[in-house]
């Protein structure tokens, strides 16, 4: 794998760079990203640069701006440094720069940059190390250290900086600014439309060799902003400190009693400076170990150790950029970038649910919450768009705004026109996606509680959507559905994509098994939801409609149509297209309604159908649609790598497997700038771990039951991950020719290449006959 930063044969945890290439700033800003779920920010550097992307984001924190859509507001800019050595301002594209090296440490999140900078002939030495805490997830910390082989003055300007904007528009409206106790300095700012307080605050210690200085700041105050000013003189050899504390808190922080938010604020920032920076560092890397790592355990074996640097990497951006409250969700982006606006797409249900469901049960509980609480804003927009039940937008932000994507995108090639954004019209296959990751959830946890509170609900509300949706076809005799966009974005007003008309079905069938299982043994509940959803009348349309739902069958070769006119439309060579690095280099040749008229697939649609729906199709089939498909596939979307790698794995085409694990693995840490400069992709941290787990080690829930039916790649010796299945924990370790599998807790039942096994409580097993299938070439 080629990535665009370094990497340690010793320590997977690693990831930096020794290079300073203003070229790849953006993107080395998007990979050292710190968060905790809270709050995020990105791996800027202290000293304001040229062309940066300063952005900070507290989750949940949505706020709209006229004509525009709800999007995460940047926040105040709490990491700026200035720093001035006899006059000269530090700028790395001053003077000389040497020893450069920036690096960080995923293991606990803590970011370091070092080099020495020499200047009017004078060698001056920075160290910069902070971190997001995972302990208390209010608070930063950063601490830079100093020396010099001369006599130096120090001039150092640290504070608040609220002039930040989501590129250009500024949500935040300036509210107080503060100096408490001669120490602490704060400023508050409200949103604009959504009205929610924020308030900011920072201290800062000073030392030198370890001594700590009583300098009392000259403090300035501009629009939006307060800084503190120190002026220091620095002896060579000397060692100078300056620890910055810094925290944010929100009034839609559910961690907060006191009415008085800025008082309250700044006494938890008094607190967290009784500590000095190392001692908050070892409390949030134990809780990063405790919360994270011992839940979630990958170790691959490999002569090459990217495979574990990227799967370490995919799951410290999934935690760094998790909510921890339900009325909240992961962004497609997370909170990496003004990407996507911070908007939640079903970018989790498929791609990033998988890891936290066998991993962190409650975490996924917490995201399909989310989506409970988001029924609100699917009515509105079903009842918009003439429907009922629940249909869930295609871009959500709060749970009951409903839809949130943009009107208009980009402009046309041919006619110069804005596009029109259909996806939040007819781009409907999100409201299954939903159902299927709640089923996922259900038969991987067992959790009860959660299908009588949110869970049957979720599933009834959505099938009263798609019965609905669908549209009876006279001469055919057949319910269908029209006039939609399936995963693959360059067919709009597609109908019956197949994609589309299966989830639909499925749906259907799971809201009809959910009322026999409430009639029989949840009564008090079904008179409920009864109430609530006119199940009655709702079971006799599903029962009426779902055999009659057309199904695009494989025809005489094998290929299910993508819809109806697919395998009509004119072939041309995608080859050219599917360079790996995320751009749309197809629209540089044609635009969308050109496209539409082409055998050309954006991304995993009828192979994402196969790879969900693995028991509905042969290998024949799969085969066969795969042949199809994927030489048609531009895979321009990060979405369109880890089905296509899990399919090619379960084929036996090993090498075309591990290239789409490859290209995924390199989507963000790849050595092209790509689109990782406005984010992350974290459904494809969330593919990477699919790939290895689900993929490589053959985890899959089949008909209800767990599968563990591994293929190694060629270059891994062995495999070990743990999962949880029915509140037990479940540990593997797998080589080319043998597996174990342990438990600790209840015992559970598994199925190997077709036959089921019994694991005893806590206790484990060798499958003495695994053998798994071998490679077709």
């Amino acid at each position: 794998m080629k990535f665009c930063v370094d990497t340690d044969k010793n320590n997977s945890w690693y990831i930096g760079t020794k290079d300073y290439n203003s070229k790849m700033i953006n993107k080395i800003e998007t990979i050292m990203f710190q968060g905790n779920g809270y709050v995020g920010m990105r791996g800027v550097t202290e000293e304001p640069q040229l062309n940066e992307k300063r952005d900070m984001f507290v989750s949940g924190t949505f706020d709209a701006f006229p004509s525009e859509v709800t999007e995460l507001p940047n926040l105040p800019d709490l990491l700026n440094m200035v720093f001035q050595v006899d006059g000269e301002t530090l700028n790395l594209k001053d003077g000389q720069v040497k020893g450069y090296h920036k690096y960080l440490n995923m293991k606990n999140g803590e970011l370091t940059r070092e080099f020495t900078w020499i200047i009017n002939h004078k060698q001056i030495n920075f160290k910069f190390t902070r971190f997001v805490s995972m302990d208390n997830y209010h608070l930063l910390a950063s601490k830079v250290t100093i020396s010099a082989d001369k006599d130096i003055n120090l001039k150092i300007k640290s504070g608040i900086d609220g002039q930040q904007s989501n590129s250009g528009t500024q949500h935040l409206m300036e509210g107080s600014k503060r100096f408490y106790e001669g120490k602490f300095i704060q400023l508050t700012e409200k949103s604009q439309q959504s009205k929610i307080e924020f308030v900011f605050n920072s201290m800062h210690k000073l030392f030198v060799n370890e001594v700590l200085l009583n300098d009392k700041p000259y403090i300035k105050m501009g629009r939006r902003q307060i800084f503190e000013n120190y002026d220091v003189d620095l002896a060579a050899g000397q060692i100078f400190q300056i620890v910055k504390y810094s925290n944010i808190f929100t009034s839609i922080d559910t961690d907060v009693k006191d009415d008085d938010l800025a008082e309250a604020s700044v006494n938890c920032l008094k607190k967290s400076s009784w500590a000095n920076y190392h001692e908050l560092l070892q409390k949030s890397t134990r809780a990063w170990e405790k919360n994270i790592w011992k839940k979630n355990l990958v170790e691959i074996q490999s002569d090459d150790i990217t495979p574990q640097v990227a799967i370490n990497f995919a799951r410290y951006q999934l935690a760094a950029n998790t909510p921890h409250s339900p009325n909240m969700n992961i962004g497609a982006k997370g909170l990496t970038g003004e990407g996507y606006k911070g908007h939640t797409f079903w970018d989790t249900e498929i791609f990033m649910l998988p890891y936290f469901i066998f991993t962190m049960p409650k975490i996924a509980r917490n995201l399909l919450e989310y989506r409970y609480l988001g029924l609100e804003g699917a009515h509105k927009k079903a009842i918009r768009n003439g429907y009922r039940g629940a249909e869930f937008p295609w871009e959500a932000a709060n749970p009951s705004d409903g839809e949130t994507a943009p009107l208009w995108g980009s402009a046309d090639i041919v006619t110069g026109e804005p596009m029109k954004v259909w996806s939040g019209f007819i781009e409907q296959h999100i409201t299954g996606d939903v159902v299927y990751a709640v089923m996922e959830y259900l038969n991987a946890t067992n959790d009860r509680d959660f299908a009588k509170k949110m869970g049957y609900e979720i599933i009834l509300d959505a099938a009263r959507f798609w019965v609905s949706r669908l549209e009876y076809d006279q001469d055919h005799e057949r319910y269908e559905i029209t006039n939609v966009i399936g995963p693959d974005e360059y067919k709009e007003h597609a109908d019956n994509n197949a994609y589309t008309n299966y989830l639909a079905h499925w749906c259907i069938q799971k809201a009809i098994q959910v009322v026999n299982i409430l009639e029989e043994d949840h009564p008090d509940l079904y008179v409920t939801l009864d109430k609530k959803l006119d199940l009655a009348e709702s079971y006799n349309d599903w029962i009426s409609h779902v055999n009659k739902i057309y199904l695009p069958q494989p025809n005489e070769k094998g290929v299910i149509p993508q819809d109806d006119k697919y395998l009509a439309k004119r072939k041309i060579d995608v080859t050219k297209y599917q360079i790996n690095d995320q751009i749309s280099e197809i629209f540089k040749d044609y635009n969308l309604d050109q496209v539409n008229d082409l055998q050309v697939t954006k991304q995993a649609d009828v192979m994402l159908l196969i790879n969900l729906f693995d028991d509905y199709f042969d290998k024949d089939v799969k085969l066969a649609n795969w042949n199809y498909y994927e030489p048609k596939t531009t895979h321009e979307s990060s979405l369109s790598m880890p089905p296509h790698s899990m399919i090619a794995n379960e084929l036996g085409l090993d090498d075309q497997a591990y290239k789409f694990y490859r290209w995924t693995c390199e989507t963000d840490m790849g050595v092209h700038v790509g689109k990782s400069v406005q984010g992350m992709h974290l459904a494809s941290c969330g593919g990477i771990w699919s790939m290895t787990v689900q993929g490589f080690g053959g985890v899959r829930i089949s008909n209800g039951k767990l599968r563990i039916d591994p293929h190694l790649p060629k270059a891994w010796s062995s495999l070990k991950y743990q999962i949880c299945w029915h509140g037990s924990i479940v540990k593997v370790s797998i080589t080319h020719d043998e597996m174990e599998v342990e438990v600790v807790g209840d015992g559970i039942e598994f199925i190997n290449n077709g036959q089921e096994y019994q694991v005893p409580d806590n206790s484990k097993i060798e499958v003495d006959d695994f053998v798994p299938e071998k490679v077709k070439g």
